[in-house]
Order: structure tokens, then C-alpha cells, then sequence
């Protein structure tokens, strides 16, 4: 059992607040009856649930594993202007939107969904899922600075948890390195901020796996449906 401005705004009648004004409306009935209670639950799978006359369907799960390039904003719109990475996601066919969020400048492994439980699971740091990121920052990181990282930095928001923290290679010529990071945290800009508290600010940053997942098989801007097996893991260990 659901709420019902729920299950209406999962069927993509509008968003929850709008779902919420049509119920205290009188324009939504539930197996024939008019609801106005906002906390009336109902079953989806069971209930005729129709508004201003109409029966909605609820909307079927999705979910797409996105390789995200550089210049695009993690959002489903932008009042700015900017390309979002739903300008990427074309024949989808569903009302998607990013799971947590890709800096502009940041490229990688970025999951959409029309599920919000399974979207609020995979970004809570309590669930531990990995993000590993590989970033060439400046300079020739040392062993003092990998350390840091993972003990942990202190931010402007507090204290990360400690990370894993490996120097891939390093260009003495070109002056930079090349790191790959592994945290479970979700802070904005969190990478970008652990590396430049070590004195190594990053050039450019990727996200390349979040828990068991990779971007094998696609290039920048390429995206493939999660197959039930990924979906089905990914619910075993978040649940």
C-alpha cells in the first residue's frame, strides 16, 4: 500500500505537490469513491484509481546505466539553458531523472530511473555502495598526500571517511598524476574538494563504477538499460 499522490505522480499524472491538490480537490477516485484525504493509501496493482475521470496505469520501472560526458548538467531541466543529460536520453519513452548527480565538468557512470525508492538506496551512504573515480590532478601526488585521503580530510562540512586512495601514474614532464579514488559518500564536489585540500587540484575527473557497475561496452553519450539481473543485485545489496 501506497499514498495515493504517490502512486499518481509514479503514473506521471504530475508532481507529488500537484498530485496532492488534485486529491484535496475532490478530483480523484479510488474504486469509484472520491478521496480528499492526502494520507488515503491505496494498492496500484489492485485499485482503479482515476483522476478527473481518467484511469492512470502505473508507470513501469526503468533503469539505464548513462555514460556521461563533460558539458552536460546532472538535472532533468536547467533554467540556464545548459544541455542536461536527459537531452541523451532519446526514444526512453519514461519520465527519468539522474540518480544523485555528475558535475558539468565531470564525465562517467551515471544511472537514471523513474523509481524513486531505489533511487533514494543507491545515493544514501549507509548502503556503502562504491563510486570509484579516476582523476588527473596536478602535481606528483606522494604517498603523504594518498595517505590523507585515506584517512579522511577535513571539509568546510566536515570530516570525510576515509577513502581508498591509489596513484595510477605520474608525468614528471607534464607535472600531473593520475589518481583513482573510491569513496561511499555523495557530498558535492566531494572529489574535486579531497583533492585539492592535498594540494592536488583536479583537470579532469571521471566516475568509472558505482558498486558492481562499469561503463564497459559504452562510449561518451552512449547509454544501455541495467538488465533485471543488475537491478535484482543491486536491490540484494541495498536491502
Amino acid at each position: 500500500m501506497e499514498r495515493l499522490q504517490k502512486i499518481m505522480a509514479q503514473a506521471g499524472v504530475a508532481s507529488r505537490r500537484k498530485c496532492e491538490q488534485l486529491i484535496t480537490e475532490g478530483r480523484v477516485r479510488v474504486n469509484g469513491d472520491v478521496v480528499c484525504e492526502l494520507g488515503y493509501k491505496a494498492d496500484p496493482q489492485r485499485d482503479r484509481i482515476e483522476v478527473d475521470g481518467q484511469v492512470i496505469a502505473r508507470e513501469q520501472h526503468v533503469y539505464f546505466l548513462l555514460y556521461k560526458p563533460t558539458g552536460y548538467i546532472t538535472s532533468v531541466t536547467d533554467p540556464q539553458g545548459r544541455r542536461t543529460v536527459l537531452d541523451l536520453m532519446k526514444g526512453v519513452g519514461a519520465r527519468i531523472y539522474p540518480v544523485g548527480r555528475l558535475d558539468y565538468d565531470t564525465s562517467g557512470l551515471l544511472l537514471l530511473t523513474n523509481d524513486g525508492e531505489f533511487a533514494n538506496y543507491i545515493t544514501h551512504p549507509r548502503y556503502e555502495l562504491d563510486k570509484v573515480y579516476e582523476a588527473v590532478v596536478r602535481g606528483r601526488i606522494d604517498d603523504t598526500a594518498l595517505r590523507k585521503l585515506r584517512e579522511g580530510i577535513m571539509l568546510e562540512d566536515g570530516m570525510t571517511a576515509p577513502a581508498e586512495a591509489e596513484c595510477l601514474a605520474s608525468d614528471a614532464r607534464r607535472g600531473i598524476s593520475t589518481v583513482r579514488l573510491t569513496i561511499h559518500e555523495g557530498r558535492n564536489r566531494q572529489v574535486r574538494r579531497m583533492c585539492e585540500a592535498v594540494g592536488h587540484p583536479v583537470m579532469q575527473l571521471k566516475r568509472v563504477r558505482l558498486g558492481f557497475l562499469t561503463l564497459d561496452g559504452l562510449k561518451e553519450g552512449e547509454y544501455r538499460a541495467l538488465t533485471a539481473a543488475e537491478v535484482e543485485k543491486l536491490h540484494e545489496k541495498n536491502g
